[in-house]
């Protein structure tokens, strides 16, 4: 059965390298380095969320992103305690640590327009209502 493939897999696929590639073209970054953001910015806004609308936002992510969302997740360990802008970015700055991110606000603020193009209207408000005003104020505005 050499060369055959589960349709929903190479869906799912397709999906996330969708999502990858637009991230890139935003940004005018490489495919590695705008998954390494995407995945960061993801599991990052995961933990900032409180349980439930984290769970609602996972509902509406295609299948593979969604276990990049959810990978390596600790529950008993979220949401964060200090849910800051600035941890939130100094979080993804550290995992660029080897890269430095020149505008991390402008690539976090990337992936935040990601899923306002993905994730429906409705959804979005209540993420953004669920995070801090600061933090909030890097998702595009409406």
């Amino acid at each position: 059965m050499v060369g055959t493939s589960i349709p929903n897999f190479t869906h799912a696929a397709q999906q996330a390298q969708q999502w990858v590639n637009e991230l890139a073209g935003g940004l005018n970054w490489d495919e590695r380095r705008s998954y390494h953001l995407l995945r960061c910015v993801l599991q990052a806004l995961r933990d900032w969320l409180p349980q439930q609308e984290m769970a609602d936002l996972s509902a509406q992510l295609p299948a593979l992103i969604r276990g990049i969302y959810f990978e390596g997740w600790k529950p008993l360990e979220t949401p964060v305690w200090d849910r800051s802008k600035e941890e939130f970015i100094a979080r993804i700055q550290e995992a660029f640590s080897d890269d430095l991110l020149n505008d991390p606000d402008a690539a976090v603020t990337a992936v935040f327009r990601l899923l306002d193009r993905h994730v429906s209207p409705g959804e979005i408000e209540d993420v953004r209502n669920s995070m801090k005003k600061t933090l909030r104020d890097l998702w595009p505005a409406d």
